[in-house]
């Protein structure tokens, strides 16, 4: 606020001087006297567009994303990013509009389209379409909220994280950081996934095809071990089911827990190479086999991928 201020009282001091500067004739004084207007109207349009970042600033200074349970922060610095956006482009577009009214030529041109407001309006509306509906959009996200930043989204089948929250566009940062900019109507308009919506918790899964002699309690057993010995895991789920029977092996699932999907991602991968490594080791004979059976007599073939 005090660059604004700078400007703004020293403008203010001359127009109320302006009449009784001696020597200056009707025009010059007209044209100082408009000069002064519009630097006015830009010191009280920079004034508001800072005035905002100062409240953004200090909200967002008082909730902190980094800590572990971040649902809450990230709710209120979502909201306060897009209404700030939202405000400095209303601050903008109104100071701007003010400043070209104080000439006659414009307030001339705005007559005339009133006048004519018919095709003209149509055309700025058709024109401005894409800007009004992700301003719009914009708002509806930071009230309803189907996305906050740093939540963990699904888009166009890219998975990644809200990295910005712009006035007209979402920065998602992919996985192998990439960046995915998408327009604010997409989250309102289409559907896709959001794996933080209530919390950062979330269940992982890792596949097993095993043969049938497999004591699956054995690999139970193990899963849970591996589990407790892992401090990726959260202590909430850990779960081995067998989900399907096909014609040669069983499918055995794993079901974990994390605090995040990062956290998730690597759990997973660690479990699906120890439990391999517990299957060659502990059971060799109970990895995928091919049986058969002739005249009664049962023989393995090992089949090669």
């Amino acid at each position: 606020m005090r660059r604004p201020s700078r400007l703004a009282f020293p403008l203010l001091a001359l127009v109320f001087v302006l009449p009784g500067i001696p020597g200056l004739g009707t025009t010059e004084r007209a044209l100082l006297g408009h000069a002064l207007a519009v630097g006015l109207i830009a010191a009280v349009t920079w004034a508001g567009v800072a005035l905002v970042d100062a409240w953004a600033a200090l909200i967002v200074q008082r909730h902190d994303i980094r800590v572990a349970d971040n649902l809450e922060a990230r709710r209120v610095l979502t909201q306060v990013t897009v209404l700030e956006r939202t405000l400095v482009i209303v601050i903008v577009v109104l100071g701007v509009a003010a400043a070209l009214m104080t000439f006659p030529r414009v307030r001339e041109i705005g007559s005339s389209l009133l006048v004519s407001a018919g095709v003209a309006g149509l055309a700025i509306g058709l024109a401005a379409r894409p800007v009004l509906e992700n301003l719009v959009a914009g708002l509806q996200l930071a009230f309803t909220q189907p996305i906050r930043v740093d939540d963990v989204v699904i888009v166009e089948g890219e998975w990644g994280w809200i990295e910005e929250i712009t006035a007209t566009y979402v920065v998602v940062r992919i996985w192998d950081q990439r960046r995915l900019i998408v327009p604010l109507s997409y989250f309102i308009s289409q559907p896709f996934q959001n794996w933080t919506r209530r919390s950062a918790d979330i269940l992982g899964t890792v596949f097993l095809h095993v043969d049938y002699t497999l004591p699956v309690q054995a690999v139970r057993e193990e899963l849970e071990r591996l589990c407790r010995a892992n401090p990726l895991w959260d202590g909430r789920v850990c779960v081995l089911q067998v989900t399907e029977a096909g014609e040669r092996t069983l499918q055995l699932r794993a079901l974990v827990s994390a605090a995040s999907s990062e956290k998730a991602w690597d759990l997973r991968v660690a479990l699906r190479e120890q439990l391999v490594a517990f299957l060659q080791r502990e059971h060799p004979d109970c990895l995928p086999q091919v049986r058969l059976d002739t005249h009664g007599t049962r023989r393995t073939v090992d089949v090669e991928a």
